[in-house]
């Protein structure tokens, strides 16, 4: 696994164990760290060897952090720890250094330089804004494009939402393949600004549609509900706060895509979300992080009930009286 830090974490806690130790700390601390807002990780490095890291939004204290994970293994194991900044990797700006593009099932992700090298069969989408994150270099959004390409060759959506958007590849990758109008959000100005740019690089502008919202509340996506698509490849704690009403917006039948989950995150998420009433149906690990396909069998009330009218009654006696 390369070692990618999430979105928004500026510090790491690093140990050196093997398999046994880093799973295990994984294991214990997982829920201790999130109510602090940090994530934990552990994989496997190239050469064979294990990590346990936690990430952090902002520096930790030291001295708790190890007095934690003295507790769930010893004294030994927390004294070699080792604290350092986050590297903060501006993936477009790494592809556009030269990174190949990036293929999962049909799709591709490529920069301006390599638009001439697509096969005739592949959905190109092609990325070169800066300042956002999401250009398929990333285990998450090239999960997601996995996730896509597995539903559509069985399932065609019509209403689609893209939750956290980001540079908008995955509602770009949605309206070409499967030529519907997409539905895309972001809480950040800038990403928004940049989503609606690739939509028109990419010659998708009249399909997707890109709004600033910062949750599922906004009008439009009340409007356009219920979908029968929705991606959501944000953090962990928004996850797993709006699994109600992200549910909520699903049709019967309808699948989730959910990601941005290091694979020690994924029971907590599965959890909140099954008790929505919806069951997996596809897991996929990329690069120690995980994305999640889910179902909504059965709604659990009516969604998206229009009131009844006054005169009901009165227009079922009426149509009685028509006959055949």
């Amino acid at each position: 696994m390369v070692d990618n830090p999430p979105p928004g974490a500026s510090h790491v806690a690093r140990l050196a164990a093997d398999q046994a130790t880093a799973r295990r700390l994984g294991d214990a601390l997982t829920e201790n760290f999130e109510d602090q807002g940090a994530a934990t990780a552990a994989f496997e490095n190239a050469d064979g060897r294990w990590t346990f890291a936690i990430y952090f939004p902002q520096a930790p204290n030291q001295a708790a952090v190890r007095a934690l994970v003295a507790l769930a293994s010893d004294a030994k194991t927390a004294n070699a720890l080792i604290f350092e900044k986050a590297e903060a990797k501006d993936w477009v700006a790494a592809s556009l250094a030269g990174l190949a593009p990036v293929e999962a099932g049909r799709f591709v992700v490529h920069g301006r330089h390599d638009r001439a090298r697509l096969r005739g069969s592949r959905i190109g989408i092609e990325i070169e804004a800066a300042l956002a994150f999401g250009t398929g270099h990333h285990g998450t959004t090239r999960g997601c494009l996995l996730a896509l390409d597995g539903l559509i060759k069985k399932y065609r959506a019509r209403h689609i939402l893209d939750v956290g958007t980001g540079t908008g590849v995955l509602a770009i990758a949605a309206a070409k393949a499967l030529r519907r109008p997409v539905l895309a959000s972001d809480i950040d100005p800038l990403a928004v600004r940049v989503a609606r740019e690739n939509a028109q690089l990419n010659k998708a502008g009249a399909l997707v549609e890109i709004i600033h919202a910062g949750g599922l509340r906004h009008r439009r996506i009340r409007a356009r509900g219920p979908f029968d698509m929705i991606f959501a490849n944000i953090l962990l704690g928004p996850l797993k706060v709006m699994a109600h009403p992200l549910a909520r917006l699903l049709a019967p039948g309808g699948r989730v895509v959910l990601s941005g989950l290091l694979v020690s995150q994924a029971n907590a998420v599965l959890s909140a979300y099954r008790a929505q009433g919806l069951t997996l149906e596809r897991r996929i690990a990329l690069e120690g992080w995980v994305t999640l396909v889910m179902r909504l069998n059965t709604p659990t009330r009516p969604r998206f009930a229009r009131p009844p009218s006054p005169h009901a009654g009165r227009d079922k006696i009426a149509a009685a009286n028509l006959g055949p």
